[in-house]
């Protein structure tokens, strides 16, 4: 009972283990794999079939299948070992050892001889022979072939080939069979050829692409630090000076006891509370996610994943016709239900659905392949805010967001966010989102200063209005 168990446990393991994989890294796999069971395919058909004839020929025959069989098991074994090398030196990655090669070149060697000896003490029937020289090359050949040139390949396979027919018909295998021995070598170098290289070839460019996209997601990171360290530097650069030399004026106004000294330092105040304006608008911008533009990139990220999506009620009330601060909120849970769905499970297709009531938006993301696993990972990962993120960000407004499972194979988020949902004003204070058939509200501070003229060094925007000096009414910093 332990030991079914243990098997059980174990291909748990393994299924948990291949889910967890990425595609490419599932189609890495499934590429060794495939390569490695063809040299064991070979091995135990055309390699071991043909030597039940042995048993009729003698011991000598006997002896000699045996150690056919036994070369040609280690032949495989090395050969499977040597395949991940071989992919590294291929990709570039890390050189191939050439002290590897010698072991098996030498297993070539001595397999070829036995192969030779057993046609020349008739150890093997006609049909058998040409099987037998089928798989002679194979386990040796798929390493080699990503080693080298296809060229090269090509030329010392012909030479390996001609020295196979030369022996063969030096121990007196007739004609026809050594004509069935050059189309079987023809035939077998040609399937080495075309299933390794391009298998091989083929995951090469899939990991340089997927190489390629890390790095511009990384440069994207980078570039838009800059960017934000640039806009930084526009809104606080020049402000900054002039308040510098604004405040070493009042100190000299105030030395010489002129009254204009408060008039520069209010002054002062107005340009600071501009910067601070400015400054919390560039945050905001850089934070918020906006609604259609990320719809439009789960689509074209899913799709590049071989994913269907389909989007319904983007350009109706409920998407383009939502107040700004309910785009945004149901932009982040957008992107990051597109991320994890890219993460866990094997989605074949993803719907999401917006929909408008009379009080609230509701934004449905449904994919299939998901199983039981949660496919916003629950924040656990590092990786990105995940569920318990989404509820922190839309509870904030007054929204809900639920997450589970739908039947064996639908997984579903569902989030809610009110029309009137809050946003902070400049001052940190929430203010209701207007309805889309409502004017913004005013009578809020404006960016004018005494006799609505813009401050110098604020960006070419008016300051805003000059408040009392008292201490309790500057606004609260975040």
């Amino acid at each position: 009972m332990k030991g079914l168990r243990g098997v059980i446990g174990r291909v748990r393991g393994w299924r948990r283990g291949w889910h967890e994989r990425s595609k490419l890294q599932r189609i890495d796999l499934y590429t060794r794999v495939t390569l490695c069971s063809i040299t064991w395919f070979f091995g135990v058909s055309w390699g071991l079939l043909p030597l039940g004839d042995a048993l009729d020929g003698g011991p000598v025959a006997v002896s000699l299948a045996g150690a056919f069989l036994a070369a040609n098991i280690a032949q495989s074994v090395l050969s499977n070992r040597n395949l991940a090398p071989a992919f590294d030196d291929y990709r570039g990655t890390e050189p191939f050892p050439s002290g590897r090669l010698r072991l098996p070149a030498a297993l070539q060697v001595v397999m070829t001889g036995l192969l030779v000896a057993l046609a020349a003490v008739g150890g093997v029937r006609e049909e058998g022979l040409v099987l037998l020289v089928l798989d002679l090359p194979v386990a040796f050949g798929i390493p080699y072939v990503l080693l080298v040139p296809v060229r090269r390949f090509l030329l010392r396979s012909a030479a390996y080939s001609a020295a196979v027919v030369a022996l063969l018909a030096a121990v007196g295998v007739p004609g026809r069979l050594l004509f069935g021995a050059v189309v079987a070598l023809v035939v077998v170098v040609l399937l080495v050829l075309v299933s390794a290289r391009p298998s091989v070839w083929s995951l090469s460019v899939m990991w340089q692409a997927e190489e390629a996209r890390d790095m511009q997601a990384r440069l994207a990171v980078a570039e838009e630090r800059l960017r934000f360290g640039r806009d930084m530097h526009d809104v606080l650069g020049r402000n900054l000076s002039v308040i510098a030399l604004k405040s070493e004026l009042a100190v000299e106004l105030a030395q010489r006891k002129n009254p204009s000294a408060v008039d520069q330092m209010v002054e002062v105040q107005r340009i600071a509370r501009a910067s601070q304006q400015e400054v919390r608008d560039v945050v905001r911008g850089y934070r918020e996610a906006d609604l259609p533009t990320e719809l439009m990139g789960a689509r074209g990220v899913l799709q590049a994943a071989g994913i269907s999506v389909t989007v319904e009620g983007a350009d109706g009330p409920a998407g383009i016709g939502a107040p700004a601060a309910v785009q945004a909120a149901l932009g982040w849970v957008v992107r990051e239900t597109a991320t994890n769905v890219l993460r866990h499970g094997d989605p074949r297709h993803c719907s999401i659905r917006l929909a408008r009531t009379r009080d609230a938006v509701v934004l449905e993301v449904e994919n299939d392949g998901a199983g039981s696993t949660d496919p916003l990972g629950g924040g656990g990962d590092g990786g990105g805010s995940g569920l318990a993120g989404l509820r922190e960000r839309l509870g904030a407004l007054g929204g809900a967001v639920t997450a589970g499972p739908v039947g064996d194979d639908l997984f579903r988020v569902t989030a809610t966010v009110p029309l009137t949902a809050a946003r902070p004003d400049p001052g940190g204070r929430p203010v209701p989102a207007p309805a889309p058939d409502e004017p913004p509200a005013s009578g809020g501070p404006t960016a004018s200063g005494s006799g609505g003229q813009p401050v110098p060094g604020s960006g070419g925007r008016p300051a805003a209005s000059p408040p009392s000096l008292d201490p309790s009414a500057l606004p609260e910093e975040r």
